[in-house]
């Protein structure tokens, strides 16, 4: 596994990046320009060609090892998909992504029957609702009230109160939401660890996000303003509640930031390091040169490092 330096200037240079990741990010922007754009298309559109596994991230795989059950929360029923390796050293409570709009809970069964057994962690990954049925706050809502369920029946269900939060692209957003809420609301600031990939921490967009433009790797600006809009309407997107970034940083979790140097979301997660460690919290950044947005769903090497080095946060 090889490590990069975040604050070598190097690391973000064209010349840092390996052939591997240099000829599938072209082939990245080559198809996905002679397709619609993602910001053109409908929810339901995007929801259809993911079910159908176009796109970079190729078809969704069931892990035989998944289970789904049931828990109530205040907006009515809500589905979990668990994984519990043989022998349990903790809980990984997982958010993931699409940006609000897309994506559900098995929706990344490798990623995460990869993590329950290589980390020991029961997996808990929550299906919450999405915008634009259900926009802000019904997401982070969801998120909430399965955090407070694995808090409260970790050592019942698992046999272990060493919980960790985390997931990727919106799902990054989420948990760092969700921490911040079970601080506030409910006192607790017992997470283990947050594993935070390719966040969106300001939903103002963070200049990265801002002057992307329309190159269309994984995810350009006009896409990520579609996402955006269909989660929160413009005049919330500053609130903490809604943008991380803005909110109280103290009493946070040990986290590791994850990021490629081709994401658009890069400086969203450079800041929120920033501010995490101003807050007073320890922790870790990981960027990746020539990672684009997703870049540790996709087979390469760089993305088999990436799940390595989270991998081994979350073994911790």
């Amino acid at each position: 596994m090889q490590n990069h330096n975040p604050w070598d200037p190097q690391t973000y240079a064209s010349a840092a990046i390996d052939a591997e990741t240099r000829e599938l990010n072209q082939s990245i922007i080559k198809a996905m320009s002679a397709a619609r754009p993602g910001h053109e298309l409908t929810p339901e559109e995007s929801r259809a060609g993911r079910a159908r596994g176009r796109g970079p991230m190729g078809p969704i795989v069931y892990s035989e090892m998944a289970k789904t059950r049931t828990i109530a929360s205040p907006a009515g029923p809500l589905t979990l998909r668990t994984f519990t390796p043989q022998k349990v050293e903790g809980i990984y409570f997982h958010i993931h992504g699409g940006g609000w709009v897309v994506g559900s809970a098995d929706g990344q069964d490798m990623l995460l029957e990869s993590i329950a057994k290589n980390c020991n962690l029961a997996v808990v990954s929550v299906e919450y609702r999405l915008a634009p049925e259900h926009p802000y706050p019904a997401g982070p809502d969801d998120c909430e009230a399965a955090a407070l369920w694995v808090t409260q029946n970790a050592k019942r269900e698992y046999g272990s109160e060493r919980i960790f939060i985390g997931g990727e692209s919106a799902g990054g957003h989420l948990s760092a939401v969700t921490i911040m809420r079970m601080r506030d609301r409910h006192g607790y600031t017992g997470f283990a660890g947050a594993n935070l990939v390719y966040g969106v921490f300001d939903l103002g967009l963070t200049p990265s996000a801002a002057n992307w433009g329309t190159e269309p790797l994984i995810l350009p600006t006009p896409t990520m303003q579609w996402c955006i809009d269909h989660f929160v309407t413009r005049d919330k997107v500053r609130l903490p509640d809604v943008s991380p970034l803005y909110a109280d940083a103290s009493n946070l979790p040990p986290a590791l930031f994850t990021v490629g140097t081709q994401d658009l979301l890069r400086d969203d997660t450079l800041f929120m390091y920033a501010r995490w460690i101003a807050g007073g919290n320890k922790a870790e950044l990981a960027v990746y040169p020539g990672g684009p947005h997703g870049f540790t769903l996709l087979q390469t090497q760089l993305a088999k490092d990436g799940r390595a080095r989270c991998e081994a946060f979350l073994r911790g």
